[in-house]
């Protein structure tokens, strides 16, 4: 199982769980070396997968190296906040699960902005079968829906998008397992598209609605780094963001070879298994407009549909961010030859 695509196995705080971001994905630490060099440490919030397969490829095929980059992934575990220990000013950089963990932290004053996304359209996702499928929102009435307690949000901005009233559903509290579908106990389990090992269960028969084609555009995996580090180190950002763009790219290119990084860095994964996922995580890291706009891109607007629609369901308890508070795409904007590839 693909556990960083699993919310029933990470911990948020308040803010997070508002947001249904299913926690924390991982921190990088900015620490300059002796020799010149900037050693950063990527500690992620749960266990390495797949999602991390650039970052391999850049730093065991020495791209990281050639930014004067000193880089390392720290795994991490169940008891492992990336909101908390951030705003506790530990760590300088973090990706996190779902964008709008940045946006609620930062409506709760923490330093923070995102300044790329590792995924350009969220893999959330309502599964059913073919017996009783949802195609679409419309057809999410009457039925029941399982999904974990901190997705709640996103099956509430899936309904008031497409004007659905909650009491038209029926909601039913599911951990990440798949068996209450097919066990009949529920018509639409949820999870991650990019969990291909957990999405077995499900066979071929399976209908797939997103929650960015339902119309909650919201992004996965971004990476954000305190208001401090963007003002002192915008250089460092842009190091790490040429670094980890030529990652995916290769990783693009050579999937196998990007696997057996993966594995080799990381022996307990399964390399059928992440050879699967591989496809489909690249479609999200590469696909829509990465294509042209290249890895890591993001748009302002889908960032501002998303404050709206976190504002509108009443989730910003303190302040309603702006844009400009949330996203810094200078390191973007500078980086972008080295990005986009045609």
């Amino acid at each position: 199982m693909n556990h960083s695509c699993d919310p029933a196995r990470r911990r948020l705080l308040k803010t997070s769980l508002a947001a249904g971001a299913f926690a924390a994905g991982g921190f990088l630490s900015i620490d300059a070396l002796a020799q010149g060099k900037t050693r950063i440490n990527m500690q992620l919030g749960w266990i390495p997968s797949v999602n991390q397969v650039g970052e391999v490829v850049a730093k065991r095929l020495g791209f990281y190296e050639q930014e004067g980059i000193e880089f390392a992934i720290q795994p991490g575990g169940p008891n492992i906040d990336g909101v908390a220990i951030v705003a506790s000013g530990r760590y300088e950089v973090g990706q996190v699960s779902s964008s709008p963990s940045v946006m609620l932290a930062v409506s709760q004053g923490l330093p923070i902005k995102c300044f790329a996304v590792g995924a350009q359209k969220h893999p959330f996702t309502f599964f059913s079968l073919a017996k009783n499928p949802v195609r679409k929102p419309a057809d999410l009435v009457g039925k029941k829906v399982g999904i974990p307690s901190t997705a709640g949000i996103l099956l509430r901005a899936l309904l008031a998008k497409n004007k659905i009233a909650e009491k038209d559903v029926t909601v039913v509290t599911v951990g990440s397992d798949m068996a209450p579908l097919l066990t009949g106990q529920v018509d639409v389990v949820t999870g991650w598209l990019t969990s291909t090992t957990a999405l077995k269960a499900l066979g071929p028969d399976r209908i797939d609605l997103t929650l960015w084609d339902g119309g909650v555009q919201l992004y996965a995996l971004p990476y954000y780094a305190t208001t401090k580090t963007i003002e002192t180190q915008p250089k460092v950002l842009e190091a790490f963001v040429r670094a980890t763009s030529r990652g995916w790219q290769h990783a693009k290119a050579n999937r196998d070879q990007a696997v057996d990084l993966l594995v080799k860095e990381y022996p307990n994964l399964k390399r059928e298994d992440e050879r699967a996922a591989i496809d489909v995580m690249l479609e999200y890291a590469l696909g829509g407009a990465a294509q042209t706009q290249g890895w890591g891109t993001m748009d302002p607007a889908v960032w501002q549909s998303q404050i709206t629609t976190y504002a509108e369901l009443g989730q910003f308890t303190a302040r309603t961010p702006k844009v400009d508070d949330v996203i810094w795409l200078g390191a973007l904007k500078s980086t972008v030859e080295a990005r986009v590839k045609a």
